[in-house]
């Protein structure tokens, strides 16, 4: 059992570790995304060169590598709990856990998702751009292409926009599901609590009552046995 809980230490080390790094990891990642979306609406490129490009797959790689390790510890953390049998705080040790990686796991994913929409969307109206200036050199009979280029160029610009403010929009919406979510289980909580105080507030009036007829009764007797005495005493 000794050894048992000794593996259980050292794995909630190994994940606090992992937890660190992915921390500091996910730090630089987001500012490379925040970086990336300034330049992308100042539409100057980011990730256009080589060295970003490597910059950019390494970090994703590396967040991906720390998730799977961590993600393994967890694993080894529940399969030793089971074995175990530990207390209730073992288990919530490890599901603080596993809720620490589910969020990492969704802030990397979103922070991915956006730079690659952000590339994709870059790539796209740099093609756009480099046909429009093409066809600008061009004769003056591709005028009507160029304009048609123009807007549509336009459009993406107004998707973008109407993307960047769903995603706002969807952001602010989980924020406050989240509140909500801690407002109820404080209510919850609370009335666990006062369902739990009930039983005993029932019982302490109880015992009251119990006790209440019980010094009636005794006062009836003594009362009773006085005047039997009395009645004794005046008789003779």
């Amino acid at each position: 059992m000794r050894k048992m809980t000794n593996q259980w230490e050292d794995l909630r080390k190994q994940a606090r570790r992992l937890e660190n790094e992915l921390d500091l990891k996910l730090v630089s990642f987001s500012k490379l995304g925040t970086s990336y979306s300034s330049h992308a609406s100042d539409h100057t490129p980011l990730l256009g060169n080589s060295s970003s490009e490597r910059m950019f797959e390494t970090m994703a790689m590396e967040i991906e590598q720390l998730l799977a390790k961590l993600t393994g510890v967890n694993d080894m953390m529940a399969n030793h709990s089971e074995a175990i049998n530990g207390p209730s705080s073992a288990m919530h040790t490890l599901q603080r856990h596993r809720d620490i990686l589910q969020d990492y796991t969704h802030e990397f994913a979103k922070t991915k998702s956006n730079i690659v929409a952000h590339r994709e969307r870059e790539d796209l109206i740099g093609s756009v751009r480099r046909d429009i200036d093409a066809y600008k050199s061009g004769s003056g009979a591709n005028s009507r292409r160029t304009d048609l280029y123009l807007k549509e160029n336009e459009h993406l610009r107004n998707s973008d926009r109407l993307a960047s403010e769903a995603i706002d929009i969807a952001m602010a919406t989980k924020e406050n599901l989240g509140t909500q979510r801690k407002i109820f289980k404080n209510m919850t909580t609370r009335l666990n609590n006062l369902a739990n105080r009930f039983p005993a507030l029932n019982s302490l009036v109880r015992r009251i009552k119990m006790r209440k007829q019980r010094d009636s009764l005794i006062m009836a007797s003594v009362v009773s046995i006085c005047i039997i005495l009395i009645l004794i005493y005046w008789l003779h």
